[in-house]
């Protein structure tokens, strides 16, 4: 059966990278029907595509074809990188400024290759809008799966204000010093739609700011309400009762030891340990007035992440991709989300096949689509990307979307130029309501 608009999409040649891990294979015809993948391989007899009028056909001749990228870790709310010049810019001062902002990022991430992206915190409850402003085909952007504000203690990340201040709505996090109020956080947000709940831990991991009993009733509470739950730490003993007391995912786990991957491990939670911010903001920040201090110290995390993804390995832990961009001036929109494979190779031993399934198939969990995207495959969305270098020859090829020939998301080719064809162009970009 043709797609929703009349046509189906064939797309001819060029070698396929299906993200299962499985070995590239020269590509005979990928077919789609609306936003699904149809069929992979033979071209299915009741076919015809010499049919202009039926079928519309890609090629994609001496290109590498792969399933859409998907960034397991990156905030559009976050009000960075700065605009200078304009006040009402300044962070997230201002909800309706940083709502169009958040917007605009998700079409720049769209337009680097990735087509879902997984939101671990924010401001106000604008992921929210931005990701069903998406589904309403109001704009275009990834598939978002977003979390709220992070629920943090004194010491934790995102308590930066004075304790008389508390965290005001403009914050990403959301004071609570008490399971009671954790577990009132928890319903809060879930009453206004997030996907998941984020948890935050101290910044660098020196020490746990949040209690193993704290930690398990939050995990309890938004299980129970049928949202998954994820913490940032960095820290050895928050990534083991983490893992412990219940949660989905562990952000970061940069110092956590040998023996606390093993409780990991044991407990069967996944990792993503966020290497591209360490290791961009190790290199550039100075330029963005970090400290001599600060770098140090996110070298020292990143060796420890190194370590980290070379134990996980060994261990045969689930390890996520995500690259924490737009969470400081350092980290802009739609430049470094392909950057964590590359790291995973330099660091920890993988190889591309495993890197770029770790941003595929295995990220699909964090955008709660594990049956959905990822793979290519029949009855899957057909979310793709086609490349002009080899990948898997080559990891760094992904980077920066500077290797891109087509990013199409459900079906349909993303305008990377964010410019309208003409309605009758048989490639022409319609909204996107998927």
């Amino acid at each position: 059966m043709p797609g929703a608009n009349g046509r189906t999409t064939i797309i001819r040649g060029g070698t396929l990278i299906d993200g299962s891990g499985q070995s590239p294979v020269q590509n005979d015809a990928i077919v789609l029907d609306g936003d699904r993948i149809r069929s992979v391989g033979v071209l299915p007899p009741d076919v015809n595509a010499e049919d202009p009028e039926s079928v519309r056909t890609i090629d994609a001749s001496g290109k590498w074809i792969m399933p859409g990228l998907i960034d397991g870790h990156c905030h559009l709310s976050f009000g960075q990188p700065a605009m200078p010049g304009l006040n009402i810019a300044r962070g997230t001062v201002s909800s309706e400024f940083s709502t169009i902002r958040a917007a605009r990022n998700a079409q720049t991430v769209l337009r680097s290759g990735v087509t879902s992206v997984c939101v671990p915190g924010g401001t106000w409850f604008i992921d929210v809008a931005v990701r069903e402003a998406i589904n309403a085909g109001l704009i275009e952007g990834p598939r978002v799966y977003c979390a709220g504000r992070f629920i943090v203690t004194y010491g934790s990340i995102a308590d930066n204000e004075p304790s008389w201040v508390g965290t005001p709505e403009h914050v990403n996090g959301k004071l609570c010093n008490n399971v009671t109020d954790m577990v009132t956080e928890v319903r809060r947000q879930c009453k206004h739609g997030v996907n998941f709940i984020k948890m935050a831990d101290s910044t660098w991991g020196d020490i746990q700011t949040i209690s193993r009993e704290e930690l398990t009733a939050v995990a309890e509470e938004a299980h129970r309400r049928n949202a998954r739950i994820t913490i940032h730490s960095r820290g050895a003993d928050s990534t083991r009762a983490a893992a412990e007391a219940g949660f989905d995912w562990i952000l970061h786990a940069d110092l956590a030891t040998e023996s606390d991957l093993d409780a990991v491990a044991e407990a069967g939670v996944r990792i993503m340990p966020t290497l591209t911010f360490l290791e961009h903001a190790a290199e550039y920040g100075r330029d963005f007035g970090r400290s001599e201090r600060e770098v140090d110290q996110m070298k020292y995390n990143l060796e420890g992440g190194a370590r980290v993804l070379q134990r996980a390995r060994e261990l045969g832990l689930k390890v996520l991709s995500g690259t924490d961009s737009g969470n400081s001036p350092v980290m802009p929109y739609g430049e470094l989300h392909a950057n964590e494979p590359g790291i995973m190779v330099k660091y920890g031993g993988y190889t591309p096949l495993e890197a770029i399934s770790a941003c595929t198939r295995d990220n699909a969990f964090v955008v709660g689509l594990e049956d959905d995207v990822g793979v290519i495959e029949p009855g899957k969305l057909a979310d793709m990307l086609l490349l002009t270098k080899d990948p898997v020859a080559d990891i760094s090829v992904l980077k920066g979307g500077r290797n891109l020939d087509l990013v199409i998301k459900a079906g349909k080719v993303v305008d990377r130029n964010g410019l309208r064809n003409a309605p009758d162009d048989p490639l022409r970009i319609v909204p996107d309501a998927c």
